[in-house]
C-alpha cells in the first residue's frame, strides 16, 4: 500500500538533549497512525517539520511523494492540520474567522462545514478571545476540516476537550478512517490512541523506542494472572517450588512470577496463552481465594519505557 507521509532519519538537534533524533517512520494511505508519548518528548516537532514549517538537520519527510519543507504551498491544501496549541486571531468571532478559512482555503461544501458545527456543537457567534478552551479546540477543528481534507495531522487534538467531547472527536476520526483519509495522531492520551489507531509509535527523549501493530496489544498472547493465596505458608511454597518447576520441566517454561506480595499472599503470574492450562494445574495444589486476569493495556506496554523515569510524574 502507498505511502502516504514518510519520516527518514529526521533529526533536529536544538541542544541538552532537546530534539528529535534518527527519527523514521511511514503512514499509509487510509491508516491511522498513533505518535505517543509525554509532552516534550518530540511529537510536536517532528510534526512542524512534516508540515513543511521547519527545516531538518537531517534526513528527508515526504508527504504525497513531495519533500514538505520546498513544497510547503502545493501539500497544504491537501492537509487538515490541528496543532497542538491554538492560537487564534482576536478582534474576530468564531464566524468571521471562518469565513476567512473558507476563503483562504476555497471551501465549496458548506454541508461539510454544517455538519462539523452540528457533530462538535459550536455556536461561533462568541468573539474568540471571550471563548472557552473547549470552543477555541472545536473551532480550530472545524476549520482544519471543514475543506474535506486527504490527510489529517493532528497533534494533542483533544486538549481543552470535555469527556464527552474527546469521544465525539474519536468516533469523527473513525469516520474520517472509513472514508479512506490518511490520519497521524500524535497524544499522550492512551485511550484515544488505543481506540482509533492502527499502528503506533513509541517516542522518548527524541528517539523512536517502539513501533508495534494496535492489535499486538489487545491480541497479546502473554497474559498475566493476580492469585491470592489462602494463607502465607500457601504463598511462600509458591514462591519457592514455582522456579523449581520451570527449571525441571519444559512444559511451563512460560510461566513466570512477575510480582509479589508476601503482606497481601498476591502474586502476579506471567503466563502464555499455551500454558494457562499448566498453571490451573499447578495451582490446584494450593489453597487460593482469587485468581483473575490482569488485563495487558497500552498504559502497560507504554509504561515499561517510562517505569525508570522519575520526572514522568502524571503526565498521561
Amino acid at each position: 500500500m502507498e505511502n502516504i507521509i514518510v519520516v527518514d532519519n529526521l533529526t533536529q538537534d536544538y541542544g541538552h538533549g532537546r530534539g528529535v533524533f534518527d527519527v523514521s517512520f511511514s503512514v499509509k494511505k487510509g491508516e491511522v497512525f498513533g505518535f505517543l508519548g509525554p509532552n516534550g518528548a518530540g511529537k510536536s516537532t517532528t510534526i512542524r517539520h512534516i508540515m513543511g514549517f521547519s527545516r531538518p538537520q537531517k534526513g528527508e519527510i515526504k508527504v504525497f511523494d513531495m519533500e514538505t519543507f520546498k513544497n510547503y504551498y502545493k501539500i497544504l491544501g491537501r492537509i487538515g492540520y490541528l496543532p497542538g496549541e491554538i492560537a487564534l486571531p482576536e478582534g474576530l468571532t468564531g464566524w468571521e474567522f471562518i469565513k476567512m478559512m473558507w476563503s483562504l482555503r476555497k471551501v465549496e461544501d458548506k454541508e461539510r462545514l454544517d455538519y462539523l458545527l452540528d457533530k462538535f456543537k459550536l455556536n461561533p457567534s462568541e468573539e474568540t478571545k471571550k471563548m472557552s478552551l473547549g470552543d477555541k479546540r472545536k473551532l480550530a477543528i472545524i476549520t482544519a476540516f471543514m475543506h474535506d481534507p486527504e490527510v489529517l495531522i493532528l497533534d494533542e487534538p483533544t486538549s481543552g476537550l470535555d469527556p464527552v467531547m474527546q469521544q465525539t472527536f474519536i468516533d469523527f476520526i473513525k469516520d474520517e478512517k472509513k472514508k479512506g483519509k490518511t490520519i497521524l495522531l500524535s497524544s499522550h492520551m492512551f485511550n484515544e490512541v488505543e481506540a482509533t489507531c492502527d499502528r503506533i509509535a513509541i517516542i522518548k527523549d527524541g528517539k523512536i523506542v517502539s513501533e508495534f501493530d494496535t492489535s499486538d496489544i489487545t491480541h497479546n498472547e502473554n497474559k498475566s494472572f493476580k492469585i491470592i493465596f489462602k494463607n502465607s505458608e500457601e504463598f511462600d511454597k509458591f514462591v519457592s517450588s514455582l522456579p523449581k518447576l520451570r527449571k525441571n520441566s519444559i512444559n511451563i517454561k512460560r510461566i513466570s512470577i512477575r510480582e509479589s506480595d508476601k503482606e497481601k499472599r498476591c502474586v502476579i503470574v506471567a503466563v502464555n496463552d499455551k500454558d494457562i492450562n499448566n498453571l490451573v494445574n499447578i495451582l490446584s495444589e494450593y489453597k487460593i481465594i482469587a485468581f483473575e486476569q490482569e488485563k495487558f493495556t497500552l498504559e502497560d506496554y507504554f509504561m515499561q519505557f517510562y517505569k525508570e523515569d522519575k520526572n514522568f510524574g502524571g503526565v498521561l
